[in-house]
């Protein structure tokens, strides 16, 4: 299960992903904080400043060029480094952030025995767990099937998200 679920998390992108995180409140000088646990992936991250100060993503590249020196003032980009986001100026002051981003789904165990996953894509689990199941039990012949089966569930899913996402408007 283990294994279905990481693969998974690896593949959608989908609504019941995504969280807000208003954890990171920096203070001046600092310009690493650590990403939210389950962390998989950025939507969109900002200022709760008034107005609403959105930071652009660049790459950590770009992020040492422009801002490897001790330039401080309101942060207008970030990276991604590792399990941290860096932000580029250095805060000069505190600051209350907003990150939108995508979050594995929480793992099934003996303390959390169901989640919103498992009770609307039960297929999913079902597929992914035989398709890693069968090399174990030396039933390769199996695999395939579940391999187009887990791939057909997947593909489903995040296409029903993407169409619930965008009803009613033209993309």
């Amino acid at each position: 299960i283990a294994l279905a679920e990481a693969r998974f998390n690896r593949l959608l992108r989908i609504r019941d992903m995504e969280t807000v995180s208003t954890a990171i409140s920096t203070a001046a000088g600092t310009r690493e904080y650590s990403l939210p646990t389950g962390f998989v992936q950025m939507k969109e991250f900002h200022l709760t400043t008034d107005p609403i100060t959105p930071l652009s993503y660049i790459t950590p590249e770009m992020m040492s060029r422009m801002w490897a020196g001790s330039t401080t003032g309101s942060p207008m980009v970030f990276t991604i480094i590792a399990d941290n986001v860096r932000l580029g100026p250095s805060p000069d002051a505190v600051y209350t952030t907003s990150m939108l981003y995508y979050k594995t789904f929480t793992a099934l165990s003996t303390d959390n025995t169901t989640s919103e996953m498992l009770t609307n894509n039960p297929d999913v689990y079902l597929y992914g767990t035989l398709l890693e199941a069968e090399p174990f039990i030396m039933n390769d012949e199996r695999v395939q099937l579940w391999a187009m089966a887990f791939k057909q569930a997947i593909d489903a899913i995040q296409n029903q998200d993407n169409k619930d996402r965008h009803s009613g408007s033209q993309l």
